[in-house]
């Protein structure tokens, strides 16, 4: 729901009128109090996605929930961007084979959407290549204002087709080059707000799974003896945001560790996957 003053800076729009708008609004939606009973009849409509690793479906018990937002994070070839390709597969399967009968829709700001890892994962579920590419709506952004722009696009996409899931891979990527330095941190958390409440709108209107990925730098505040000098980018902000957070890191070989940081369901705990040509499946020896 659009704030009164985000109304009157739509041009021919009053203040009167924007009073006038909102009062309608509320008259005709539900935007106040229920009881829990009705909440928790609601969540069991949502479902979960697959990630295609029994360990990582038992560890997130099912999978990548629907109607909320979850952030991947994790250093440099931990499997952020192939558990991204995964899911674009796998939530285009049946419910009852841990899909989500949907599309997927993927903006993409660094570079590293491959189709070709699609087909591959295509072929391991019997689905046709060609057929999981179609459903797979792509976006590369170039800078913070355009990926606003292509959520404002995706929603409109979302409201004449189904859609199970939405992936920004990376989520803060362009909000660090557009807006660097410490002098412009404030503004740059200011925009990832707005951006990441979109979304929060975007998961909680359509009822898909929203997975972002997140990048790690140092912490400035860790000393030299620090346990973890590393931290996901974007601060409280993200950390707030996100319903649920997975930290990935680097194993044995091909094999990947994803760890459960932040969840109001999920317990911390910690599960092995491996990287493979068939996409995410259990440890390999």
């Amino acid at each position: 729901m659009a704030t009164k003053k985000q109304l009157i800076n739509i041009k021919g729009i009053s203040e009167a009128k924007a009073d006038k708008m909102i009062k309608a609004s509320r008259e005709m939606v539900n935007i106040g109090f229920t009881t829990a009973a009705d909440v928790l009849m609601s969540r069991k409509d949502l479902i979960t996605l697959s990630t295609g690793s029994t360990s990582l479906d038992e560890l997130l018990k099912g999978g990548f929930e629907t109607g909320s937002i979850t952030e991947l994070f994790g250093e440099f070839r931990t499997g952020k961007t192939q558990l991204c390709h995964q899911l674009c597969v796998t939530c285009q399967l049946p419910v009852d084979r841990g899909g989500g009968e949907g599309k997927a829709l993927f903006i993409d700001t660094e570079g590293t959407f491959r189709p070709q890892r699609l087909v591959a994962i295509a072929e391991r579920y019997g689905l046709d290549g060609d057929s999981v590419l179609d459903n797979v709506a792509f976006a590369r952004a170039y800078n913070s204002e355009h990926q606003m722009q292509l959520l404002i696009q995706a929603s409109a996409m979302m409201a004449e087709s189904r859609y199970a899931l939405v992936i920004v891979d990376s989520a803060t990527a362009l909000f660090r080059t557009d807006f660097s330095g410490r002098g412009e941190l404030a503004a740059r958390q200011q925009e990832l707000a707005k951006f990441l409440r979109a979304l929060t709108k975007m998961a909680d209107e359509f009822g898909v799974a929203v997975v972002i990925t997140n990048q790690m730098t140092a912490n400035p505040d860790s000393g030299m003896f620090a346990k973890d000098p590393l931290q996901p980018i974007g601060g409280n902000i993200m950390a707030h945001a996100s319903c649920t957070r997975l930290r990935l890191r680097k194993a044995r070989g091909e094999n990947r560790v994803m760890k459960v940081v932040d969840s109001p369901i999920l317990p911390e705990a910690e599960a092995i996957y491996a990287i493979t040509e068939q996409g995410i499946t259990d440890e390999v020896n």
